[in-house]
């Protein structure tokens, strides 16, 4: 099983310094690939320009989008990104896409939060079209640059329930999904109920991927790790947002490692590490647990 790291985009603090020791130390250690997410109503720095910046200063790790809220955007636009990366990164490029469930991120988009999975089934037929040289309205010339992989980057489904994961077998390469305190019964029941909707849409099983948060290399790392949960699922309401910041359990390696062994129990292919601290120690102790593997 691969095992990636999410830049800390996330975190209180992130800058341009640590995008380029993040990004170059992953780029030399046994890190298979770098991501980030999208929120807009945050205090995150933009998801497409830090991947392009990501790709610039690497070689060798995929370039993950993990995800774009594909039903927010014009679809255009987010071809011409995802094909803009794919070059960039000289075909390491892999998009994840999903519906989200900030209405905020919706607003702030000018856009509206109904009928969600309906608009990702139509967008991803849109993207692979405009992909293919398809022009975006009629008239008009094909949507640039060419990707570099045939047919345009992988896609993967950011879903987790039965009836998205049945929607998105129709059309993903493989799914995403995130249990945010690592959980070894989460990670193998999302794993699980994908290979059922994939064999339920006659279709060869997906590429599989899952994540968590966790804390290494950071003084108290079992507050920073659920003051960085807290905050991040604030948009689930107070309440909810400290009771899932409680639960939390990965911050020392034993943890992880428990993690990262459900995961390749599982069958994953790839695992994410989401940091909740910019520190470069934070970096450094996660490389040396991924290369003690």
């Amino acid at each position: 099983m691969d095992i990636g790291i999410a830049l800390p985009t996330m975190c209180r603090g992130y800058d341009r310094a640590a995008t380029v020791e993040w990004c170059r130390l992953a780029d030399q250690g046994p890190v298979s690939s770098i991501s980030c997410g999208e929120r807009m109503a945050f205090h995150n720095p933009e998801m497409w320009t830090t991947l392009a910046a990501a790709a610039a200063v690497t070689e060798r790790v995929r370039i993950f989008a993990n995800v774009s809220v594909l039903p927010a955007h014009p679809v255009a636009l987010v071809a011409k990104q995802s094909a803009t990366l794919d070059v960039l990164s000289d075909g390491r490029f892999t998009l994840g896409v999903g519906v989200g469930g900030r209405a905020d991120d919706y607003r702030s988009l000018a856009s509206g939060f109904g009928r969600r999975h309906d608009r990702l089934d139509r967008a991803v037929a849109e993207l692979r079209a405009l992909w293919a040289g398809e022009p975006p309205a009629d008239g008009a010339d094909p949507i640039g640059p060419s990707c570099v992989q045939p047919g345009g980057p992988p896609v993967l489904a950011g879903a987790l329930g039965p009836k998205s994961l049945a929607r998105a077998a129709q059309w993903a390469d493989g799914v995403v999904a995130f249990s945010v305190g690592g959980v070894p019964g989460e990670i193998e029941w999302s794993a699980d109920a994908a290979r059922r909707a994939w064999a339920g849409a006659d279709r060869e099983p997906p590429r599989l991927v899952s994540g968590c948060f966790y804390a290494l290399g950071v003084a108290e790392p079992d507050a920073v790790l659920r003051d960085f949960t807290a905050e991040y699922l604030g948009f689930l309401g107070a309440d909810n947002a400290a009771g899932a910041a409680a639960s939390m359990k990965t911050f020392d390696a034993e943890a992880l490692h428990r993690t990262l062994d459900a995961a390749e129990a599982a069958g994953l292919d790839e695992f994410i590490l989401v940091p909740s601290s910019v520190g470069l120690g934070v970096l450094e102790e996660t490389l040396e647990l991924i290369g003690s593997r």
